[in-house]
């Protein structure tokens, strides 16, 4: 035996309803109203509560890996305090020591006197040995000298030699070799040297 009930759905049961008589409201009004009300909440309660929760946590969880970096980096440095420190003494030492290397304000005149020496001593005869226009850096003043001298070939690679052994710093650029007008055998070589002064002692 088959029980079946049926629901008919009338639908002027849904007329002329208020919402100050919902208690008088027939029973399939008030489980969709009911029904509404619960999707409301839920979705209310989702986008106005839930998801700014959702994004915070986001944002915590993201401020959390960079403080765990954070940490691990500050932690590296932490238990290689000691050799941090050890490597930048000798930063500081190697500093001081190049700045050593530098010529001072006193010592520049002096400078010419030793390329002088070196380049006779090499055999060679100057031509022109002057200074040029002090070119400044960011932490140090460039201080070009222009050079021509004269004399056989084996005897640059001498002055050259001897010029890179000073105890100041000197370097040597636009190097140009030409035959000497007087003597085929005798050659002309120009080129520019280099050394340098520490900024700070322009700016005191």
């Amino acid at each position: 035996m088959c029980l079946e009930v049926i629901v008919k759905f009338d639908a002027s049961q849904f007329d002329n309803l208020e919402l100050e008589n919902i208690g008088q409201w027939p029973a399939a009004a008030k489980l969709l109203l009911a029904i509404f009300v619960g999707v409301a909440v839920l979705f209310g309660g989702y986008f106005f509560i839930i998801s700014d929760k959702i994004d915070l946590l986001d944002r915590v969880q993201k401020e959390e890996v960079k403080l765990k970096q954070s940490y691990r980096s500050k932690y590296h440095i932490a238990a290689n305090l000691d050799l941090f420190r050890a490597q930048m003494i000798e930063a500081e030492d190697t500093f001081a020591n190049q700045l050593r290397s530098l010529p001072n304000s006193h010592e520049t005149p002096g400078l010419l006197d030793d390329i002088t020496f070196v380049g006779t001593t090499s055999g060679l005869d100057f031509v022109k040995l002057e200074w040029q226009p002090e070119i400044s850096k960011e932490i140090y003043i460039e201080l070009p000298i222009d050079i021509e001298v004269i004399g056989p070939y084996h005897s640059f690679g001498h002055f050259v030699s001897k010029i890179a052994g000073l105890p100041r710093i000197v370097t040597l650029h636009d190097f140009k070799i030409n035959l000497a007008q007087s003597d085929s055998e005798t050659l002309n070589l120009k080129l520019q040297a280099k050394t340098y002064r520490y900024q700070e002692e322009v700016t005191e």
